[in-house]
């Protein structure tokens, strides 16, 4: 999907401050406030940026060298890191594995190796689709579940995924597989090879290095529970 579900010590208390106010944005946007402003469209990028800048440093990589990593273009990887395009869960599955963190450390501090890792609903990290996102940008809201545990396999998120004409569906892929359980709404997903419509209380589980997209046949949105595995 693209989720295609999307993890250190001392990085963590340089970057602290920008998520105090990366989460402060979150909580002010999922509240319901509109954005006001063409800038503010770009705020919830900003955390995932500085987080994304920091790691390449630490991983002592240029843009260049991290866009070899990932085959992710140089200006892609440059909006992000300025916080002007927010990265699909593919994308920072991607990035992740290039700089051998876990999708975690995009969202929130990692704690140490617990053998158990609880979120509270107030601790998890919503990223919204922008009204006017660019080619590419994610095209679904999801919130990571599990924001605390390293090194884990999987990557758990709640996703909401929007009505849209088929012409406008953005297709990822990423290494690992993917499964879905649909909460509600009626979603339709696509790949090259097949096209199949779920209803609540169904599920698909794919390989997810084929393209693929999922998209709301109604006018509002479905909801579902996705996990990604991916390969380290």
């Amino acid at each position: 999907m693209t989720l295609f579900f999307f993890t250190y010590g001392k990085l963590w208390h340089i970057i602290t401050p920008l998520q105090s106010i990366f989460r402060y944005i979150l909580i002010k946007f999922c509240g319901g406030e509109k954005m006001a402003s063409k800038n503010s469209d770009s705020n919830e990028g900003i955390g995932i940026g500085a987080v994304l800048k920091a790691l390449r440093a630490k991983n002592h990589l240029t843009v260049n060298d991290l866009a070899a990593k990932t085959g992710l273009s140089r200006t892609l990887l440059t909006e992000i890191e300025e916080g002007e395009t927010i990265p699909p869960v593919a994308t920072l599955l991607k990035l992740a594995n290039a700089l051998n963190v876990g999708m975690a450390a995009f969202f929130e501090a990692e704690t140490g190796a617990e053998t158990v890792s609880v979120t509270r609903k107030g601790e998890r990290a919503r990223i919204k689709r922008r009204p006017h996102h660019h080619e590419g940008e994610v095209d679904y809201v999801y919130e990571s579940l599990e924001t605390k545990k390293p090194g884990k396999h999987m990557e758990p998120f709640l996703v909401e995924f929007m009505p849209m004409e088929t012409s406008d569906m953005v297709f990822t892929s990423h290494e690992g597989e993917e499964f879905l359980y649909l909460l509600s709404g009626k979603l339709e997903f696509r790949s090259d090879e097949r096209v199949e419509v779920l209803q609540p209380g169904d599920t698909i589980y794919f390989e997810s290095g084929h393209n693929h997209s999922f998209r709301s046949l109604e006018g509002k949105p479905a909801k579902g529970i996705v996990i990604v595995w991916a390969k380290k």
